[in-house]
């Protein structure tokens, strides 16, 4: 019985030591840590419902990519910080497979077109991150759409 009591406590006394990951509250770290970004770079940008912050460099022709396309892009993914953490020329992406940024941001512009994206953690890699990605990183994409089908 005591080590049952003993076992019950240390489960107790670890799960309630665990920091639980707020969202909400990310997200609105994330979200003042881009407009200070922006602002500090003089950069102006739209922010969408989703909370992703876009630029729309060149809007590129009219018709635009949807969920299920398959999107030739080159990009080039960066931190706030400049650093770059990924780049591609002539890539072919299903966009129902990449990060929710990109499949917020690049149906915003056609062929042709450029944007940039400031995606904030919940929209990339979460807070778990990937590889390189460390958890809860804003990520930026300069990307510039060649064609889609």
């Amino acid at each position: 019985m005591k080590k049952y009591f003993l076992l019950f406590v240390i489960l107790t006394i670890a799960l309630s030591s665990c920091k639980k990951y707020d969202v909400n509250k990310q997200n609105a770290q994330d979200d003042a840590t881009i407009q200070t970004y922006l602002k500090t770079n003089n950069i102006t940008a739209v922010k969408d419902p989703s909370g992703l912050y876009y630029q729309i460099i060149t809007p590129g022709g009219n018709t635009r990519p949807g969920a299920s396309s398959v999107v030739n892009v080159n990009y080039v993914g960066s931190r706030l910080d400049g650093s770059v953490f990924d780049q591609n020329l002539n890539a072919l992406l299903a966009l129902s497979q990449t990060i929710q940024g990109f499949q917020i941001g690049v149906p915003k512009i056609g062929t042709g077109g450029e944007i940039k994206l400031f995606i904030p953690s919940s929209l990339g890699y979460g807070n778990t991150g990937s590889g390189i990605i460390k958890a809860n990183t804003i990520l930026m994409f300069d990307i510039k759409l060649l064609g889609f089908n």
